[in-house]
Order: structure tokens, then sequence, then C-alpha cells
């Protein structure tokens, strides 16, 4: 979406992959660089803080999209996985804001988007260092738009519902309902996201009619209530 918008990018990811992702953005006439870097590090982070500073220009536009989750019950998932987990999905993203936003104040503009999840509005039981994780995002974006609400910078909170990427694949996560069930289309969640960004909405909910009504009943059940009803979608077939 940022590139048909005509914005130059720096896209980052921790595989090979990420510098076919930039040579296909570039050919829309845009300008994109990959940085191939593991955000769970502090020097991968680091890697691209320092591209983006090496590019000379103000940052118009951030995105923090980057994450992981790990499926199964706590108490069998590998340690190793759910500091990988909180690193990628909390750390980073802080560590990034802290290293970049501070200059787009500086310049009194700008657009930040953070991606939540519609699983950071309950408890998730089955990866639920993944649902604190985006509970975390929702939360520091909302805090973070409120300190920056006279700057000229918004802050934007992604909620996406159940998307159709390899995220239930890497989470290990195909066994369960939510990972074999229906599942939005990247395209829209990337639109409507995009949409809000520049709008300088507070955040958006892109889900399922489905989706929607189960995220409007845990509105009004008690966090007891919404860990059952969660883990109905995210308990492995084989539990």
């Amino acid at each position: 979406m940022f590139t048909e918008k005509g914005f130059d990018v720096i896209v980052t990811a921790d595989d090979d992959g990420v510098h076919e992702v930039a040579a296909e953005l570039g050919k829309d006439g845009t300008t994109a660089r990959a940085v191939q870097a593991d955000l769970t590090t502090p020097d991968g982070v680091q890697d691209l803080v320092d591209a983006v500073h090496g590019h000379g220009r103000p940052v118009d536009a951030l995105a923090l999209n980057a994450g992981v989750g790990q499926g199964g019950p706590f108490i069998e998932t590998p340690l190793d996985g759910d500091l990988e987990v909180i690193a990628l999905d909390v750390v980073a993203p802080v560590r990034l804001a802290k290293a970049l936003v501070p200059d787009m104040v500086g310049h009194g503009s700008g657009r930040v988007l953070f991606t939540a999840s519609t699983a950071s509005l309950m408890p998730g039981p089955y990866y639920a260092t993944y649902a604190a994780s985006k509970s975390f995002v929702l939360s520091f974006s909302e805090a973070l738009r409120h300190e920056l609400k006279d700057t000229g910078v918004s802050v934007t909170a992604l909620l996406p519902g159940p998307t159709d990427t390899a995220f239930f694949e890497r989470a290990d996560m195909t066994d369960t309902p939510v990972g074999r069930g229906p599942k939005d289309a990247p395209v829209k969640v990337a639109t409507e996201a995009f949409d809000a960004l520049m709008a300088g909405k507070d955040k958006v909910e892109v889900h399922s009619l489905k989706t929607r009504s189960q995220t409007a009943a845990a509105a009004v059940l008690p966090d007891r209530a919404k860990a059952a009803m969660h883990a109905g979608f995210t308990k492995p077939s084989d539990e």
C-alpha cells in the first residue's frame, strides 16, 4: 500500500525473502530498500535503525508490524519460543519507537502504526504470551497516542482478526479451530490499516462478522469467561 501511494520504503525481515519483496515493491517506481535483520535481538533492531537514519530523510510513516506467536499449553512450550515472542512483539517495537519517534516529533509530523490483534482484547489460552504481548502493544500505542496528541504525530493501533498469512504455521497452530477456520485476506487488512493510519485514527479493527461478534461479546464478559471463549478457538485438537 505504501509504494502504491508513492512512499519510498525500507522493509525488514529475518530471511532472504525480504530482498525479493523489496525488488517487487520497487517496480512501482519508488525506492524500496531491504534490511535483513533479526528484530528479536538488539543488534538486529540497531541495524534497522541505522538503515533508517542512513537514508537521510525524515520518516513520514512508521509501520511496526513484525510479530510471531507460539501455540500450545504454556507449561509445555519451550521457554526460548515464548521469549522470542516477547522479544519480537514487545521489546522490538519499544526499541524502534524509542529510536525513531523522537525525530518524527522533532519534525512535527508523522504517522505511526502498531499492529496489535483482536487477541489483545481478552486472555489468550494456548498462545498465552502472544495474546499478552498484543495487549501490551495496544496499551502502549494508546498511551503514546495521548502523549503525542499535540505534536503532529499520530499513533494508530491495528487489531486484525485471523488473517491468511503464515502466522498459524509459524506458531504451530494449524491444528486449532482458529488455524483451520476462515481468515481475512491480507490485502483487506493492509488496505484498512493504511487508510486508518493516513487518517490518523486511534485504532482500527479488521475482522469478519463472526470474529466481530466474538469480540463484542468479550467486551461485556468477565475475564474468566473471555478466557474460556478464546480457548475454544486456540486449543489444539489433541488437547
